[in-house]
């Protein structure tokens, strides 16, 4: 009888950041989505290890230690504009104790409050939301960001849910505020290198955010990240239009890097399904093997 090939999810997260589960209760899940292999990445915060590692060793599932750590880049478009976005660097099997990143952590867990108190201020000059409301939604110990001000004004009858509060409150409107604490890419990657990881990209130009098909790609940038020690991209997400895929897929071919795929998911309140977009064991492998694993 053939084994059946292994399910590997490497992207979820808990209520120990903007997930909606605890991390016992995201693996649980996730057995029951029928995976044999799955990740906990949470933003910024290696605190839902434990629990998640013995969750899985109850339930036969392997577990992969990680966190989902941002960085802020900073993107010509070749029109003369420069383009500061987010970048989310998987980070997998880490050393959490690492002195580098740990403080990493904590400078970027810092400067996420003080930009979502100014997200609020900004809000609150339109909607009847204040600090405190903000404060009742990350008193359960999520890690502070956008999903958390989200949660308080669902939680306030304000919008009905997350994907309505992203539709305003994104770069470019009043109500966005970037967050400035947080390492480049290139430093993030040599941070995740120095604490014995391995660093993918999370979801590359998600959201619309790449070029649009038949224009130029940012090759430059993804070079840079490359030469800095880049392990792979997450080609295969919901939020990965087809042709970033596809030229994902050519790069990390050109470069002998891993792909990814995962499901990103949070439980309720976003549509991301357990399971929905899976990584290769041959490519899990070879993120293993990068680790020393």
């Amino acid at each position: 009888m053939t084994k059946p090939i292994a399910r590997i999810d490497l992207h979820t997260h808990s209520t120990r950041s903007d997930g909606r589960g605890s991390p016992e209760q995201v693996m649980r899940e996730a057995a029951g989505a029928g995976l044999d292999v799955v990740a906990l990445t949470d933003h910024d915060t290696t605190s839902g290890w434990a629990e998640a590692a013995a969750t899985c060793a109850e339930l036969g599932l392997e577990f992969v230690p990680g966190i989902e750590v941002t960085s802020r880049a900073l993107i010509d478009r070749g029109d003369g504009s420069i383009e500061k976005f987010s970048v989310h660097m998987l980070a997998y099997y880490v050393d959490p104790l690492n002195a580098d990143l740990v403080a990493t952590l904590e400078a970027s867990v810092g400067s996420r409050v003080q930009r979502l108190r100014e997200i609020v201020e900004r809000l609150a000059a339109d909607y009847d939301l204040e600090w405190g409301h903000v404060e009742e939604v990350l008193a359960g110990g999520k890690t502070a960001g956008r999903p958390a001000v989200a949660d308080a004004m669902i939680n306030r009858g304000i919008i009905a849910d997350r994907a309505e509060f992203f539709d305003f409150v994104k770069p470019g409107s009043k109500y966005y505020v970037p967050n400035r604490g947080v390492p480049t890419p290139e430093a993030a990657i040599r941070l995740i290198r120095g604490a014995g990881g391995v660093p993918i990209i999370a979801h590359p130009m998600a959201r619309g955010r790449g070029p649009l098909p038949g224009q130029p790609m940012p090759t430059a940038h993804f070079e840079s990240l490359i030469e800095a020690g880049l392990g792979g991209f997450e080609a295969f997400h919901r939020d990965v239009a087809p042709h970033v895929s596809e030229w994902l897929q050519k790069l990390a071919f050109e470069h002998d890097l891993v792909l990814t795929g995962s499901s990103d998911y949070h439980g309720t309140g976003k549509p991301n399904l357990l399971g929905e977009n899976l990584t290769a064991p041959a490519m899990f492998e070879r993120l293993k093997a990068q680790a020393g694993r």
